[in-house]
């Protein structure tokens, strides 16, 4: 079983106890990316990034400090650099040897900039979402950019195993869904408001932490386990679940 999750804006480069370290896949893509936003100034990131001017210079400064080499002076594993809503949720500072290495085996993280990314690949801070629309010598944005390379990776990773979409719309979009040869499940989590059952953003970010929390910690390869999940006080929902998505309520 393969999880999906996305990446966080805040970042955490904090020192880390955690010694196992591999670099990233898609060296040269991501050199490609890095050269493209070298070239912009403040302001154009700015504009592209719709962010302030401070995010904006900070951003500037990182693509210009970026290195071909990874390592621990510049760069941080994935799983401990990210601090976003999914991440909090994630708690790897309880987080046995026996834990990250099943992450690393059965967790990838969507992003903008690095592709895909396993929970120990090192990353050098950064800002590059992936719904947003850099233009480049073989698209007009990221989704055009990486193509069926994400896809095509995934499926080669899964080998067949069922593949577990916890990412958001944005970036799980870079996954061409006909291209996968494994079958998809994408977990949605509702909360129950007003007399309806609704899908509020940062509970779901939250909830998608949890799950992949229990996944890992838990050591869950059949899917099907994932309808015993009820961190958070969620529960599975049989009658608002299709075969691909299951509905998680509370």
């Amino acid at each position: 079983m393969i999880v999906l999750i996305s990446p966080a804006k805040t970042l955490d480069y904090s020192p880390t106890n955690v010694t196992t370290k591999t670099q990233p896949e898609f060296k040269k893509e991501i050199g490609e990316l890095v050269e493209i936003m070298k070239k912009k100034s403040r302001n154009s990131v700015q504009e592209l990034m719709d962010i302030s001017e401070n995010l904006a210079e900070l951003n500037v400064a990182r693509y210009h400090q970026f290195s071909d080499v990874f390592n621990e002076d510049n760069a941080k594993q994935a799983l401990l650099a990210f601090k976003g809503d999914v991440y909090t949720h994630i708690d790897v500072a309880s987080f046995s040897a026996e834990d990250f290495s099943f992450a690393q085996d059965h967790l990838r993280i969507l992003s903008g900039l690095y592709g895909l990314l396993r929970p120990l690949d090192m990353i050098q801070p950064y800002r590059l979402e992936m719904g947003i629309k850099l233009k480049n010598k073989k698209a007009k944005d990221l989704y055009g950019f990486w193509g069926s390379k994400i896809s095509k990776a995934i499926n080669e990773l899964a080998e067949g195993q069922s593949i577990i979409n916890l990412a958001s719309n944005e970036y799980f979009k870079v996954v061409k869904k006909k291209d996968l040869e494994s079958t998809l499940v994408s977990p949605v989590f509702k909360e129950y408001k007003n007399g309806a059952y609704k899908n509020i953003g940062i509970f779901s970010k939250q909830a998608r932490g949890l799950m992949t929390d229990f996944i890992i910690k838990n050591k869950v390869e059949n899917p099907e386990m994932l309808k015993t999940f009820n961190e958070g006080k969620y529960e599975y929902s049989e009658n608002k679940s299709s075969t691909d998505e299951w509905v998680f309520i509370r």
